[in-house]
């Protein structure tokens, strides 16, 4: 998927494009995007959740995410701008950390009609900045409008889910929630129960318990899925080597590296890569 990842040298890039997606290859993007819906649907994943992009669906992805496209219709049409990650975190790095933990929720929504309408100029904005580029200040405003965009993105998104929240969160609900935080914060080097425990301040075995109510599957399980999405994002989307990815995740060395991802999977890691 090129248009959510920059060229080389670029800090940011807009425009609309069909989005020849459709590839069922599983990528971590390094970069942060933000895109409109404008026509067709198409079927995603993001950090393995499911959605259904519609008309009208924007989505606010964070550097780090991991993106899969398993469907798009002929007539997808997508509005994207896409910056940097040095970018969005100079962008964000006074807002708060709930603002990261709402993005990871929520990346994907149905706007109302009268939201579309900021979207498209802002898209207009940026398409003349990105082409203006004697602009001594082009990276400065681009910067300011961004932010500007993503605080009331928040702001009106924030509202939208607040209005459908139940009542009450139990207390297993919410520790559940935080679980999941800390694995997409960690799971890239924590592999074991035990860590995600002692960052939540219980015991394995109440989270696990916690986990099961909750869940319906496994603490470790669910740990595992995600350590395994890591591995396959860097097998299809990086040029790393196996051992390099072996050390990147801390696996004690290559070979148990390769055992843990084809118990998972039945396929050893190069002959993952290696599928078309």
């Amino acid at each position: 998927m090129k248009v959510l990842s920059l060229p080389e040298n670029e800090p940011f890039i807009t425009g609309i494009d069909d989005m020849d997606i459709c590839s069922n290859q599983i990528i971590k993007l390094a970069d942060a995007s933000i895109c409109h819906c404008r026509s067709g649907k198409a079927h995603i994943e993001i950090d393995l959740q499911a959605y259904e992009v519609t008309e009208n669906t924007q989505l606010l992805l964070l550097p780090g995410s991991i993106f899969n496209c398993t469907y798009a219709s002929h007539d997808f049409t997508v509005s994207y701008i896409v910056f940097s990650d040095t970018l969005f975190w100079e962008i964000t790095s006074r807002l708060d950390p709930s603002f990261f933990h709402f993005l990871k929720e929520h990346p994907c929504i149905v706007i109302p009609e009268e939201r579309v309408q900021p979207f498209i100029g802002l898209s207009l904005a940026m398409k003349d900045l990105y082409e203006d580029r004697d602009n001594s200040f082009r990276i400065q405003i681009f910067k300011n409008f961004i932010q500007s965009f993503i605080l009331d993105f928040y702001d009106k998104t924030q509202h939208l889910f607040l209005q459908k929240k139940p009542e009450g969160i139990s207390r297993q609900e919410e520790i559940f929630k935080r679980f999941i935080q800390l694995i997409h914060k960690h799971c890239a080097t924590q592999r074991e129960v035990s860590f995600y425990a002692a960052e939540l301040f219980i015991t394995p075995r109440y989270l696990s318990t916690i986990v099961q109510n909750v869940s319906g599957d496994t603490a470790k399980s669910i740990i595992d899925r995600h350590v395994i999405l890591e591995i396959k994002a860097l097998l299809k989307s990086t040029s790393l080597s196996i051992q390099e990815i072996s050390n990147h995740l801390s696996f004690p060395d290559q070979s148990f590296f390769g055992r843990y991802f084809k118990k998972h999977t039945g396929k050893s890691p190069l002959q993952y890569r290696n599928q078309s």
